[in-house]
């Protein structure tokens, strides 16, 4: 479809699929037609290196976060510069737009902060114990989750309660909300995922990976949880009673670690990358075997589904953005 001049650390799709905005690992970030591949737009993104791209839900605008301590807002359809916000540290490793599009919240390194559109802060709070590795909007809510070392903090932004926090003593990477806002799923750096029960601060952690667990991806029901940490993709099942003490569903294809795991917005189809350069495409409630895949050049670093879920696009290692149509 396209090419960038680097690895392509980010791709997002925007709400109504019509445009892809991909961002190289030095920096610069594209806005392509999602349907011909043409470049609409590009951008200077960030001086240091890009680090993380979201849409706002209404698709007008698209925020950055970069390793120059900036988070900037571009115009969603002409890609012009609308505004910039500073992260509180040089790092700005996440952004995420509420499921409202009324709040952005950015994360960078000890600091949380959380953003009007209009770009006035609204919250802010520093994570003394750690550098903050993630973070998460429950879905539908105002409720907002973030990890490090050190366990969950939950938060509500302008809230009067105090943070709940999920204590742990072990690092977390990264997390990831159920779609019905019933578990935080999290990959740690021992090597393990936990599964939080958000309403009770429950948490069961299941052991076994092959290295750090930095994949996470929910099938829309809620049921299945894919997560990386290796060769293979394992699929926990979290119906009935959740999933401990199950057996999860193992899913093998890949000769080298798991890069990037996205299940469909609605659909059961669940897509993985890796560093063997596999685009695999599963149907794991089916089948453990996969039902479609394609070599690309160079290591999978990223992968979106478009809102139809007809497509999904993904970036390499080399500069490659794909599209890949769903028959």
């Amino acid at each position: 479809m396209a090419e960038l001049a680097d690895h392509v650390e980010a791709v997002a799709i925007s709400p109504d699929g019509h445009r892809l905005a991909a961002a190289a690992v030095t920096g610069p970030i594209s806005l392509f037609d999602a349907t011909s591949g043409d470049e609409l737009a590009a951008m200077p993104g960030h001086r240091m290196g890009t680090t993380a791209l979201a849409w706002r839900p209404d698709g007008q605008v698209l925020a950055s976060a970069g390793q120059d301590g900036r988070i900037r807002l571009w115009d969603g359809v002409t890609g012009e510069p609308i505004g910039e916000l500073q992260g509180g540290d040089p790092w700005v490793s996440a952004v995420e737009w509420s499921h409202d599009g009324k709040l952005l919240a950015t994360a960078a390194g000890h600091e949380l902060r959380v953003w009007s559109p209009a770009g006035d802060m609204v919250a802010g709070w520093t994570n003394a114990a750690s550098s903050i590795s993630d973070i998460g909007w429950k879905p539908g809510s105002t409720i907002l989750a973030s990890s490090g070392y050190g366990g969950i903090t939950l938060a509500r932004p302008g809230g009067d309660k105090p943070p709940r926090v999920f204590d742990w003593k072990g690092s977390v990477l990264v997390l990831s909300w159920s779609p019905d806002g019933h578990f935080i799923a999290t990959g740690d750096q021992d090597s393990t995922v936990h599964f939080w029960y958000a309403q009770r601060g429950k948490d069961l952690q299941m052991w076994g990976y092959e290295t750090k667990v930095r994949e996470l991806a929910w099938d829309p029901s809620s049921r299945y949880l894919a997560t990386g940490g290796g060769r293979g993709i394992v699929v926990w099942d979290c119906s009935g009673k959740g999933p401990e003490g199950s057996t999860p569903r193992m899913l093998d294809a890949h000769t080298a670690f798991v890069s990037a795991l996205a299940w469909q917005h609605a659909g059961p189809l669940l897509v993985s990358g890796g560093y063997d350069g596999l685009l695999a495409l599963w149907s794991p409630a089916r089948t453990k075997r996969a039902v479609a895949q394609v070599d690309l050049e160079g290591a999978v670093s990223c992968i979106a589904w478009a809102p139809s879920d007809q497509w999904l696009a993904c970036g390499s290692s080399t500069g490659l953005i794909g599209r890949f149509d769903i028959a």
